[in-house]
Formats: structure tokens, sequence, C-alpha cells
């Protein structure tokens, strides 16, 4: 019998596995040899994707076929002044109280709770459940290209339960699509003007979230926060930039922030000022949301040898100034959901120029191509290239679904009060499951998680062991 415990004696083995995104072969090779320890049939496909097959138990081979759905990869965000290396290092888990967290990372609960309930579930003897397809993708956080590739035939189920939902008690049944954009814009690199130095700006404590299910909250986009105090620096003394990044993930909130700058000699106290200025400024318009925000100014190290064109330094304060960000629209048909955003998540800088890397989000088509055309028409106002991909759809609310209407009673049986039906702002890969498989019927549920895709991200630990027992009371309930 394998116990409730053993969801987090799998989870403590998947986090010492690097499963980054797009770093997901070790992870992938691992659910392997688990599947082929047990003597389960395991398909591993091009890209990594895991599909677990497991035969029912007596008395339920006549039930439906249901596919188990979650992500082995995990968004990598960390503190800055955390030494850490996602591409080797295991994720150290801190159990407090009832919650889990990491060390000054994420802690990849999202979706490893899910990869972990499946194999306890694979694992056990004695759960009573119908045939079980367990699908795990690859890459779900940047860009959903696992579920993109997966090979539909390899699956006979035609109810698929999605287990990457944060909030226990609630049922998605609907939510947005999505894609990612980027802006280039090409340097062109020369030495500094005689008699300029360089100093850093930076933008730091911002609470930064998920830049789906957080966006509603208006925390800081320490990106856009930049461009506004670049903005101001530079209508007080133009400067020639050096140096821009900020955020590590299109789509997390980024909490971070900086740039090198180069300014004349004698205005450096000119630049404190201003500096200190904002830094009151934000601090004042975000202090329920990000009351730790700060703004500082410090002179930079000698590695900043070369900097932009005046034309270029002020083309790139311009997109930052001008990215569509944070919410474009409410729906009008679910009260208090958000219809579309644009998250713009990372701005970085190399030797070929500065990259503004977005993540737009919809649960319209059209919304969503607007604002792709708006990011597309600032780009082009300015000379940059432009690049949209990573399209993903979304998942349209299914009015005669029979797997909601399970979940519902077996939630009202065990708890004596009603399940809350959601939609959210969120994508999950139901949306491609959807478009892959005619008629199948979906839904997504999870425990609940806290400050997902930051390095403050914690699980509960007895709302993971109802959601568990939860599901074991939904599949038990699947016989025919």
């Amino acid at each position: 019998m394998m116990t409730l415990d053993n969801i987090f004696k799998y989870f403590e083995e998947i986090s010492k596995i690097p499963r980054g995104s797009g770093n997901e072969k070790a992870i992938s090779d691992y659910l392997v040899s688990f599947a082929k320890k047990h003597n389960l049939e395991v398909i591993q496909d091009e890209v990594y994707n895991i599909i677990i097959k497991k035969p029912a138990t007596p008395g339920y081979e006549n039930g439906p076929t249901v596919i188990l759905q979650g992500h082995m990869d995990m968004v990598c965000e960390k503190n800055k002044d955390k030494v850490h290396d996602f591409t080797k290092d295991p994720i150290t888990l801190r159990y407090i109280d009832d919650m889990i967290y990491a060390d000054n990372t994420t802690l990849g609960a999202d979706n490893g709770i899910a990869v972990a309930m499946a194999m306890a579930i694979l694992a056990s003897d004695d759960v009573k459940h119908p045939p079980l397809e367990v699908v795990l993708t690859v890459d779900e956080e940047s860009g959903m290209t696992g579920a993109h590739a997966l090979n539909p035939e390899h699956l006979k189920g035609r109810i698929l339960i999605n287990m990457d939902t944060e909030e226990e008690g609630k049922l998605l049944v609907s939510c947005a699509g999505g894609l990612r954009t980027t802006i280039t814009l090409e340097a062109d690199w020369k030495k500094p003007e005689e008699g300029y130095e360089a100093y850093r700006i930076e933008i730091k404590g911002l609470k930064g979230g998920h830049s789906g299910a957080d966006i509603d909250k208006e925390r800081g986009n320490s990106n856009k926060l930049l461009g506004r105090v670049l903005n101001a620096v530079y209508k007080e003394m133009p400067f020639q930039l050096s140096h821009l990044s900020g955020g590590s993930k299109s789509n997390a909130i980024p909490r971070e922030a900086e740039a090198v700058v180069f300014i004349p000699s004698d205005k450096s106290q000119v630049l404190i000022k201003t500096i200190n200025e904002w830094d009151n400024i934000l601090k004042n318009e975000y202090k329920i949301s990000d009351p730790e925000v700060t703004v500082n100014v410090h002179k930079a190290d000698n590695s900043f040898e070369n900097v932009l064109s005046w034309e270029k330094t002020e083309k790139a304060i311009a997109l930052l100034m001008t990215i569509p960000n944070g919410i474009q629209t409410m729906s009008k048909s679910i009260d208090g959901l958000v219809e579309s955003s644009n998250n713009l998540g990372v701005v970085s800088t190399n030797e070929e120029g500065i990259t503004f890397d977005s993540a737009v989000r919809s649960s319209l088509d059209s919304l969503k191509e607007y604002i792709k055309e708006q990011i597309y028409t600032v780009a082009k106002l300015v000379g940059a290239n432009f690049n949209a991909f990573g399209d993903y759809p979304g998942w349209e609310y299914n009015p005669n679904s029979r797997i909601r209407e399970v979940f519902q009673r077996v939630y009202r049986e065990k708890y004596g009060k009603e399940a809350e039906i959601i939609a959210v702002h969120a994508g999950v890969e139901c949306g491609l499951f959807g478009e892959k498989i005619e008629g199948l019927d979906m839904i997504s549920f999870g425990p609940d998680m806290y400050d997902v895709h930051t390095p403050n991200e914690h699980v509960s630990i007895s709302s993971t062991k109802r959601t568990y027992e939860y599901l074991l009371a939904v599949l038990e309930t699947l016989d025919s």
C-alpha cells in the first residue's frame, strides 16, 4: 500500500534532478526507469514527453480510460544573491509547519506535485482505478512545446484530468491561450564620449509572480519601472546606454532590473538626486502591492567599455516605455476574470543588441492577435526586429462535461460543500490536448500553492494530501 507520504518521497526524488524548461532529459529518463521498475508500459517521445500506461484494477476493466496529465519542467527563478545552478544543482527543500519551501529558489511544486501524485498512483498496488494513461510533458513553462509535439495516437483516453491548478477546492474548466513575442534592437556599439562615467541603476524588492495567475494583483514589473526611471533620468541629462537586463522568464513578472549608463562626470549628483526621487515615487505607488521596492544607483565597475549611440539609447528607452504590459482587457462575461494581458518578462543585452521578451495571454484569439500587432507596431516604429512564436489555444468551457459533474459530486460527498468552478487567465495544456483529441472531456485541479514562479514558492502539505485523496475518490467512482 502506497501511503500519502510517498507523494512527498517522490517529490523529494524529482527535486534532486535539474528540470528547468528545455533541460528535461534527466527527469524524463528517470521516469522511464521508474515505469520499467514497476513493469508498466512507457513511451518516451523525441522531445522527452513521457506516457506511462497502467491497466485497470480488478473490477474496473470496463471503466473509461483516464488521462492523468501534468508537466515535468519547472520555472527557474532565484534571488540575486543566491548561488544556485539550475542546470546541475538539486532543489533544497525546507519543511516549515504545513508548507514546503525551497532555499531562495523556485520550488518546482508547479508542477512537480502532479508528477509525484501520478507516481504514487502508478506505484500503488491497491488504488482502485480504471485504465490510466499518465502523460507528463516537457517545456510547459516556456512555450508548451511538449504538448505541441505530443502524438495523440499514443492515447486512447477521452477523459483528461490535468493536475496543474494551484487552489484546493477550485475546479478549473477554462483558460486563456497565449503566445510569446521577441523584439531585438540591434546594437551599434561604440566607445563612450570623453569625460563620461558608468553608473549602475537597479530596481529590486518587487514580489513578481506568475504572469497569468498574478497579473490581476497589479504588482510592479521591474522592466517597465526601469523604463520610467531611465526616461526621467534622460530628460534631466542625456546618457548613453551600455547595458539593460531584467527578469529571467517571460511568463514570470520580473522582480529585478538594472541598467548601466554613461553620464558626464559632473552630473553624478543630479543622477543620485533623480534616483532618490524615483525611489520615493515607486515606494508610494507600490506601497500596497510591493512595499519593499527600491531604486538605487552606484558607480559601475570598469567591465563596461561600450555604449549605444544616442539614437539607439533613445529607442531602447522608448521600447521599455511603450511595449504594452499588464492587464489589457477584463472579461465582460465572467466577473473579475482578466481577459487579455501582456507581460514584458525579460530584457537582456548581448553583442548583437537588446532583446525584449513578452508573454501575451488572452481568452479571445482576436485580442491575442491585437496585442501581438501592438508589439509588432512598436518594434516597427523604432526599426527593431520582431518575432512571435509558441502560440497555443485557449480552453473553452464545456457545458456538458461528465468529468466535471463527477468531480463536483465527489467533492460534495467528501466535504459537504460545493467545489468552486473557475476559469483563469493562466494557461494550462488542456487547450492543446483538446485541439489534438476530438471530444476530450477535461478538468484541472490541484492543491494550494503560493507565490509560484518566485523564490518564495511554497505548497501546503495537508492540502496536497487532501487533493490526492480527492483524486483517488474520483478514480474509484469511474468504474463504468
